[in-house]
């Protein structure tokens, strides 16, 4: 079968674009605890780390995104704590911020970035999430990878999560890609990423790693970093 030549390539976030955050999720819900319970922090911690679990699981299992507000509101509402909405967004405020220094993009990212942009390819985000644009646009603008994109999609702003076809379609729709077998996606997970990248009509790259959970599909091709990407693109063309 003749391939469409490439037009665009989108990109995950985590695990790919920047480096998989092992972390434990207790230590980044203490602050919250802090805030929304003096005294109980410890117990409140231990509760939303519970919450956030099977929030992530049961949105995740039915691909429907989600925002942080709502786990905030909802792990609210199971404690039954009153929050008004002011607070809410400050214990987002301190949840988010207790990442920050976990954070950091792979060293060739914006190398990449910028050999792919060389080669008059337009260039994407799409990141499973349910944190809020800012909270990712600052590490990307931080790191001088902002400008490098030309859209930048978060499931936090969209009806599902990967690998559902419809993020896939919006992301193509927002790099004016009409024909999705011209487009290619590069994920860390084997069936978010690589799988319904496929399913969807773009080709698949997985970036090699030992933390995504394994899925029986054949990637288009497998990199060990993103510095191989730009010779794996050239081949296909």
């Amino acid at each position: 079968m003749v391939r469409a030549p490439v037009e665009a390539v989108v990109f995950d976030w985590g695990g790919t674009l920047s480096e998989f955050v092992s972390i434990e999720m207790i230590d980044v819900w203490t602050l919250a605890g802090q805030h929304l319970a003096p005294g109980r922090e410890a117990e409140v911690a231990e509760r939303l780390c519970a919450i956030e679990a099977q929030f992530w699981e049961r949105t995740a299992g039915e691909c429907r995104s989600a925002t942080l507000a709502e786990l905030v509101a909802e792990a609210s509402a199971e404690l039954r704590l009153d929050v008004a909405e002011a607070v809410l967004e400050e214990a987002a405020v301190r949840h988010l911020d207790a990442w920050t220094p976990h954070i950091r993009h792979a060293d060739d990212a914006r190398a990449t970035l910028m050999a792919l942009r060389e080669r008059g390819l337009r260039l994407g985000l799409l990141s499973n999430t349910h944190w809020p644009r800012a909270f990712h646009e600052r590490f990307l603008e931080r790191d001088g990878l902002a400008d490098l994109l030309d859209a930048r999609l978060y499931t936090s702003e969209m009806a599902h999560l990967k690998p559902h076809p419809s993020v896939f379609e919006e992301a193509l729709a927002a790099l004016g890609v009409g024909d999705p077998g011209a487009a290619v996606f590069v994920g860390d997970r084997p069936y978010d990423d690589v799988w319904g990248a496929q399913r969807a009509g773009l080709r698949g790259v997985l970036v090699a790693n030992h933390h995504a959970p394994a899925w029986s599909v054949t990637p288009d091709a497998v990199i060990a970093s993103l510095s191989e990407l730009p010779a794996v693109l050239d081949a296909w063309s």
